[in-house]
């Protein structure tokens, strides 16, 4: 039966990234099922949405079967920051392989696209920069951040698999450090970190020397190349890197939310933990190539759309 709305499944839809992929898909008039176990997600985050007749929750965990009808499904349920997935990590590692076992089923038996949110952590500590997606990557298979590292190269495993073995239409989305409103206050993310931070006015806590580097993408940016990898007529069923290909080492940030808060925050610098990575930035000549996508939003007008959204924390 044709329906006269696309309608989309997005597995941690209340999520950071997810709350605004779902308002993104809205506009776009698409009705919007959102699942999420609110883990890591935030009724706050859709409860503008809740109104909206084309916008439905439902409240699951995709470690379990699900059943429903829909037409695609962006699969972005799973912790993302350190603090979140190593606190309970065979649960995000059970999200990330038995969830994608269950949204690959459930794309299989309806015979629909679905797109894998998988991160920049499946290259590990990097030997090379900027990475692209033929490079391996270098990755610790036993330690404290492999729950979501390996955990995600394993469902990009799945995808691959299904897609071979049974020509399902998949995307598969490499994501590098994304930042915006709705991020959790104490994720224990860079940004988030340095920004509340610096509106309280503690001191800011860089992990080793802060000479590390990072490439830092605006939600906006993100949600875009999410929806044009998936609404892609060619077939693209290898990885493809999305972020921000500018680079920055940590320090550098820390200094700049520093003076765009106008904070007096010192900065003190701590312990460097295990595997944590040194380099970070993407090779987006793929997505340039096959979608025409590349990031618009500079660091400072992102930065100050961000601050903003933090300042009610500082109350």
């Amino acid at each position: 039966m044709k329906r006269d709305k696309k309608r989309v499944l997005v597995t941690g839809g209340a999520g950071f990234l997810g709350s605004h992929l779902c308002r993104k898909l809205l506009t776009l008039d698409c009705e919007v099922i959102c699942v999420d176990n609110f883990f890591t997600g935030s009724k706050e985050n859709i409860v503008s949405l809740l109104d909206n007749p084309y916008f439905e929750l439902i409240r699951h965990d995709i470690t379990l079967p699900l059943h429903l009808e829909v037409d695609e499904i962006y699969n972005l349920a799973c912790p993302a920051s350190p603090i979140h997935y190593q606190f309970d990590p065979v649960q995000t590692l059970k999200t990330s392989v038995h969830g994608s076992i269950n949204m690959l089923g459930l794309a299989k038996r309806l015979n629909i696209k679905i797109l894998q949110a998988s991160t920049s952590e499946v290259y590990g500590d990097p030997e090379i920069t900027p990475q692209h997606e033929k490079y391996f990557g270098k990755v610790n298979p036993t330690g404290i951040r492999s729950c979501y590292d390996e955990g995600k190269r394993c469902a990009e495993t799945l995808f691959s698999d299904y897609h071979r073995q049974y020509g399902l239409d998949i995307r598969i989305a490499r994501i590098f450090n994304t930042y915006g409103p709705n991020m959790h206050p104490n994720d224990g993310r860079v940004v988030s970190n340095f920004i509340i931070q610096s509106l309280l006015g503690k001191d800011i806590s860089i992990y080793g020397n802060g000479q590390q580097t990072r490439s830092f993408c605006y939600v906006d940016d993100l949600i875009n190349g999410l929806i044009m990898l998936m609404n892609s007529e060619e077939s693209i069923s290898t990885p493809v890197n999305l972020g921000n290909p500018k680079e920055f080492t940590i320090l550098q940030l820390a200094e700049k939310i520093i003076k765009m808060t106008n904070s007096a925050s010192a900065i003190k610098f701590q312990e460097l933990p295990q595997d944590d990575p040194k380099q970070r930035c993407p090779d987006i000549n793929k997505s340039l190539e096959l979608i025409g996508w590349s990031p618009s939003v500079d660091i400072d007008q992102g930065l100050a759309k961000t601050i903003r959204y933090f300042e009610k924390f500082r109350e």
